[in-house]
Formats: structure tokens, sequence, C-alpha cells
């Protein structure tokens, strides 16, 4: 095995940014180039690598060599997507997410731990691997609300009011004019703020909650006290009382909300360590170093109170703000300039052996010890489902109720899912020709499982190998993997990953032995899939073909096509 110390890459080597948007550098890896591939890749990395680096010192509490080999995971974890099709819109975040459940998975490994015991601070990977959850409670309604938005949505409100960036950087990163970039994020706020209220009333635990939605949202926004029964019921409700402090966050300090609502876990020494919050004229650091006396460090409902009567003044100070942060000069100003010809030498020979030593550990089996990548954001209820009861779908998938297995078909290829070699974790799963075999059987569960009838404990997982699909262990409710191996039907007959619903499972061919993949929704036929019309009965859903009902599982929301 290398050297788990080689010599330190120079980050950041010099050169310039070209300025192009990230969309535009992930075609040459989708394409398959291996010039243009290597060169935006650099690039990619360049614009991003300080940013995630800094956070894997946080998570790991600890910086040198061990932060670099993280960091380097995860861009290879998210490249690898982009190369199978997902949008590069908001790398930033899933940058950082990736970033945050490396030391997550690693740190649960003994046989990593053994040869990195880096990862055993209690203040890094062994408390993050201790936490019940990495995202507060109190985030959860936030949380959704920033995942609904369009990615484009999800950039621009990430870099100004997390990075705490001016508006030109997000627009050079998106391919958008100043102008337009501004006229988004009024809107990006607008949705996200909306997002907050549209959670609270579909995940409300009770009527009462969704009677007083109106009633939190509307004097809220508009700066004033709130009801006496809205109050009384605030008191006795934890749930409406985190999403009045949301409410409150979202104008007042929307960069604290959102950095603990994505991230979580060292949420606020990542904000603090942001150029754009520190202090100096250069910087304009009073732009966006008073999140912190707006948000408070822990807020209760007492200081929700205190901020949203507060609320009008704020708005005032951030609008004046941003409109400081607009003249900043550069679109790219505060993207690190990189060299692809230096950073491809940096990372590509300096730490060719610390790469490696990523790639061997990470091909470790696991043995089903739970250390698959975990979920990029936290288990909140709801977040897609299927159609709703009686609704005709001509082309559904058509998966039957628990306990009633049937074959899985791909609509282009006219093949059957299968499983390559004897079933396991971590065996592949292809397209093979229909047959009885019982490798070509699969049950899809009410809570979204999709299990192989195959073995025991068996199911369909989606995130443990950069988007390639493979044979898993099913996770429990409330797991960190609990995501990886859940899937939402739509009336189309597409499943849909919960980690990330704008992927769907795809075959990558037409030929047996195809594999199987998730990609960037497109409605292909690739991505639809239909069931035996043997399997139809009551209580299943329909069958490909026929117009029959389609019922939905229990305890998932209507999701429309």
């Amino acid at each position: 095995m290398p050297t788990p110390h080689p010599p330190r890459p120079p980050y950041p080597p010099p050169g310039k940014d070209t300025g192009e948007p990230d969309e535009l550098l992930a075609g040459p890896l989708r394409a398959g180039s291996d010039a243009e591939g290597s060169r935006s890749a650099a690039l990619l990395m360049a614009r991003h690598w300080q940013s995630a680096q800094e956070y894997a010192v946080i998570c790991l509490a600890l910086s040198g060599p061990l932060a670099h080999m993280v960091t380097a995971t995860a861009f290879h974890q998210v490249l690898g997507r982009l190369a199978l099709g997902e949008p590069a819109e908001a790398l930033r975040p899933r940058l950082l997410v990736a970033v945050r459940d490396t030391v997550v998975n690693w740190s649960g490994t003994d046989r990593i731990t053994a040869v990195l015991p880096g990862l055993g601070k209690p203040a890094g990977g062994r408390g993050m691997r201790a936490a019940k959850t990495l995202i507060p409670e109190n985030r959860a309604l936030s949380d959704r609300s920033f995942h609904a938005l369009p990615r484009l949505e999800q950039a621009l409100l990430w870099h100004t009011e997390v990075e705490a960036e001016p508006i030109t950087v997000p627009a050079a990163l998106l391919g958008l004019d100043t102008d337009s970039a501004t006229a988004a994020l009024g809107q990006a706020r607008e949705k996200f703020r909306e997002g907050l209220v549209r959670a609270h009333r579909e995940l409300a635990p009770g009527k009462d909650c969704r009677y007083y939605n109106r009633l939190l949202d509307v004097p809220i926004r508009r700066g004033g006290a709130l009801l006496p029964d809205v109050q009384e019921h605030l008191a006795a409700c934890s749930y409406c009382r985190h999403a009045a402090e949301q409410l409150g966050h979202a104008d007042a300090a929307p960069g604290v909300l959102l950095a603990e609502a994505v991230l979580g876990w060292g949420a606020r020494r990542y904000l603090d360590s942001r150029p754009g919050r520190r202090p100096g004229p250069a910087r304009g650091g009073s732009r966006r170093s008073g999140g912190r006396r707006r948000g408070g460090d822990r807020p209760g409902l007492l200081g929700a109170r205190r901020r949203t009567e507060g609320e009008p003044r704020a708005r005032t100070r951030a609008s004046r703000a941003r409109r400081r942060g607009d003249d900043e000069p550069g679109p790219l100003a505060r993207v690190p300039a990189f060299s692809s010809r230096t950073l491809l030498t940096g990372v590509g020979v300096a730490s060719a052996g610390l790469l490696v030593t990523v790639l061997a550990i990470g091909m470790w089996p696991d043995g089903g010890d739970g250390t698959d990548p975990v979920a990029s954001t936290s288990a909140v209820p709801g977040r897609a489902g299927t159609p709703a009861p009686g609704t005709p779908a001509p082309g559904t998938a058509g998966l039957p109720a628990a306990g009633r297995p049937t074959r899985l078909r791909n609509a282009a290829a006219n093949l059957c899912l299968d499983i390559k070699g004897a079933p396991g974790a971590g065996a592949g799963v292809i397209l093979a020709a229909c047959s009885s075999a019982v490798t070509q059987q699969w049950t899809y569960d009410a809570d979204g499982l999709l299990r192989s009838a195959a073995g025991s404990g068996l199911c369909l997982d989606s995130h443990a190998d950069a988007g390639v699909v493979i044979l898993g262990t099913c996770a429990d409710t409330g797991s960190k993997r609990e995501k990886d191996v859940r899937y939402d039907l739509t009336v189309q007959g597409e499943l849909l990953p919960r980690w990330d619903q704008t992927l769907a499972l795809a075959s990558t061919g037409t030929a047996p032995g195809a594999d199987l993949v998730v990609k960037a929704r497109d409605h292909s036929p690739a991505q639809h899939w239909t069931t035996d019309a043997s399997s139809a009965r009551p209580g299943s859903l329909s069958v490909a073909g026929t117009g029959g009902p389609s019922v939905r599982p229990a305890g998932l929301p209507e999701r429309d096509a």
C-alpha cells in the first residue's frame, strides 16, 4: 500500500480561471473525452477545492493529508455523477455534503480507522458517527424547501447567502448575466420561503398545525406580533415552534439557516471560514458578518420573536449589503484561480499515492456493516411520492404490493433487471433476457424499498458506487442509508432515488449485459419500467398498457409525472 503521507500537492496552484460555466465544463465529462474531460475536471476542482477542503478540516477537526484524501474522494463521487448526466449547477453544496458523508462513512469502518487514526477524534469523525442526526430537527423544513428548488436557484442562494459572495460569482458559474441572476435570486428567496410554508403544511402532524400555518407565516413575514392563541400553540408544539424559528431566519439570517439545513455538522464553523464574512473592506465583511448577530447561536422561541419583530430593519440592511456586493469587481473574483496544467500535475502526480489509497479503501467490501455512503440530506418524510389512487396510468411500472414479486422490464431494451453473478451485497445489476430466474424477481415495498427475491435483506442501492446501481443491504427507516435504497414511483414507471429525485433509474444500453445507473431524469424509454401482466391483482399497482388503477403505497404523498 502506498505511504499514507504522500507529498502535499500545491493548492491552489497559479493560473487563471477561464470563466466557463460549470454546466459547460461538465459536457466533456459526459461525452467521455479524455483530454477535454481532464481539463474540465481540473477547472471544476480548481473552483471548488478550497471550500471543500476547508470543510473537510472542520469535519475531521484535523488538517493535513487526511483532509486532502476526504476532499479528493468527494470530488471523485460528485464528478462521477456528473459524467452519468447529473446537472452541474449547485456543485458547491453537493461537494460539501459528499465531504461530510465521506467522513461519516470512513469513521464507522474499523478497517479504515485502523490505518487512518485521525478519523477517531471526538470533535471530528467519531463525534459525527455517534451523532443521532447530522441535520438538526429544527431545520428539517428548510432542508426540504432548499432541495425542492431548481438547482440554479440553489446555487444562487448558496453562493450569496452562505458563501457571502457577490452575485457576480454565481452568475458566472451559471452562465448568467448579472441582471438575470439578480432577478432569479429574488425569486429564489421568495420560493425558498414559500417552500418553508408549504413544507410546514404538508408535514404537519395534525390539523391544528395546519390551521396555524398562515397564522404563523403572515405575521412573521410582516414583522408583527403573533396572536395569543398562536403563541399558546407554539408553547406546546415543538413542530410549529421550529417552523416559526425557520420562518424568522428566512429573511433575517438565511445563510445560517441554509448552512445548518444542508450541512448540519460544523455549519457555523464553515460560515465563519467564508472569506466574504471576514471583517475588512476588501472582502466586504460587514455585509455578511452580521449573520451571527441576526440569527443568534441556538435560536429558541423568544429568539425567533425578537428576530421577527426586527425583521424589516434586518431586511433593509441585507438589501443594502447586496447592493454593495454587486459592485465588487470580477465575476469569479473569489473563486480560487488554478492552472489546469498545474492542477493535473499536483493532483494527478504528487497525490497519485494518496488517491490510490483512497480508492483502495473505498473498494474494501463492507460486509453489510452499514458503511455505504449516507443520504445526502436529512430524512424528511414525504419528499416525493407516487400516483394517487384511481389515476389512469398507461405505461406505469406496475410494481406489486409487498410480498408479490415480479420482473422489471426496461421499456427501451425489452430486457429484464437481473443480478450479475452470485446474489449478495455489492453484486452488480444488469439487463438480461427475461426468464423465470429468481434473480429477476423484485418486490416494491410500501416504504420504497426495491427488494430482491434472490436473498433476504438485499435491496437495489443507487448511491454506493457513484451512481452505478448495485445490490446492497436494505436499510431501516431513520438510518443514514435510508434514501440510498428507497425509490419513488411516478405514473410513467420511473423509479426516482430518494437521495436525489432529479435522477432516475436507467439502463446504459439496450443489449444484454448493460449496466444500470441513476442519471438525470429525462423521461426517456431507458428510464421507464414495466412489469409482467400476470402480476395484476387487486391491491397491486397498474400493469403497463392496461390502464388499470394505480395504488399509492401507504405513507407516500402524491407525485405527478
